[in-house]
């Protein structure tokens, strides 16, 4: 079967609290729908985490407005490390998640009344999405983007996750490896620009070379109506050497440790993977279990070592209590799934913090 990129999936963020990442994202940016949470051994994660296999807690949550959702990742039996530097804009791995964003000025003054840290002004543009940045109170960047695709009305302003900012060290590398891999072959921005170290996002003067790709989405299925238009912006900085984000650290530590894709096909982004010199690094091989989810997933590194990971679902909890699930495995990969089958998720919904 020939492969299919539904898009986004999830962002694995390292935390020292899942309860805490979940309700404060529940509370001010709609992510409330708990579609699962799962307590286990992350036995073949072993390479990214110094040989030991790490028990782990985790909770999946969405936004139903449309995008990728959460996955909130903590250690259970070792506490996580934070970088030794702070985090600069061209650091090699990703430095922020975007999140789709229907009315930029009034999510802003939300925040901006949350006195969040680093909160950037509304950068305008013709050439690109409308955007602004801000630090969670978990030392993690975000970046809010002006997009207009709904999935499901909603009061919220914002939906879920449309990419994510990667710090790379060459750009043409690394836009024929997500051009290829992953399908992000459509050009939508690609400057120079220079930020001084008074900006909120820079400690230093530097200067960038910015791409944003899209994603040419020949064929889609699956959740690809919920995970909705998505991009991926790679930052490479011209004049300093980028550090590794996670450097000295593992998987699992506090930051952004993944980006995941929802697809079909895994057989066949095996070899492709093989084909362009970035092989699987972990393969589940089968499927995995996740409590109440289950698939196929696997891990490639991108030329700098940033993790993606590729997800197969064979399973989704609709109404557990009545032992209602979605097989996917019995259904046609190329067709999309009802739209409300897909909204059904939102019996998942979290009314107050856990």
């Amino acid at each position: 079967m020939v492969e299919i990129i539904n898009g986004i999936q999830q962002i694995g963020i390292g935390v020292l609290d899942t309860k805490k990442v979940f309700n404060w994202y529940r509370r001010h940016l709609g992510f409330d729908i708990l579609l699962f949470k799962d307590e286990a051994v992350a036995s073949l994660m072993t390479k990214y985490t110094n040989g030991k296999k790490e028990r782990r807690d985790a909770y999946l949550s969405l936004n139903m407005v449309g995008g990728g959702g959460l996955e909130i990742w903590q250690f259970k039996d070792r506490v996580p490390c934070g970088p030794k530097e702070p985090i600069e804009l061209g650091d090699l791995g990703i430095f922020a998640m975007k999140i789709r964003c229907s009315n930029l000025i009034k999510s802003h003054d939300y925040l901006q009344k949350m006195e969040l840290a680093n909160l950037t002004p509304i950068t305008t543009s013709n050439k690109c999405n409308n955007y602004y940045y801000f630090e969670d109170p978990f030392g993690n960047n975000v970046q809010m983007v002006e997009d207009s695709y709904r999935f499901c009305k909603n009061t919220s302003n914002n939906g879920g996750v449309m990419g994510a900012v990667i710090g790379v060290s060459d750009m043409q590398t690394s836009m024929n490896f997500y051009s290829k891999f992953l399908g992000y072959s459509i050009v939508l921005y690609d400057q120079v620009e220079a930020l001084k170290s008074t900006s909120k996002l820079a400690s230093i003067d530097a200067t960038y070379r910015k791409v944003i790709l899209g994603q040419e989405r020949l064929t889609k299925g699956g959740f690809a109506d919920l995970l909705g238009p998505n991009q991926l912006e790679l930052i490479q900085v011209l004049d300093r050497t980028p550090v590794k984000i996670y450097k000295n650290r593992l998987w699992g530590d506090l930051g952004y440790i993944h980006l995941c894709f929802d697809i079909q096909g895994m057989a066949s982004l095996r070899e492709k993977a093989k084909q362009i010199n970035h092989p699987f690094t972990v393969d589940s091989s089968n499927s995995f279990d996740m409590g109440d989810a289950a698939g196929h997933f696997s891990y490639v590194e991108d030329p700098d070592g940033t993790l993606i990971e590729l997800v197969e679902t064979h399973k989704v909890p609709i109404l557990k209590s009545l032992g209602l699930f979605l097989n996917l495995k019995k259904r046609n990969p190329n067709k999309t799934l009802p739209k409300w089958l897909v909204k059904s998720l939102s019996f998942h919904r979290v009314r107050q913090d856990i």
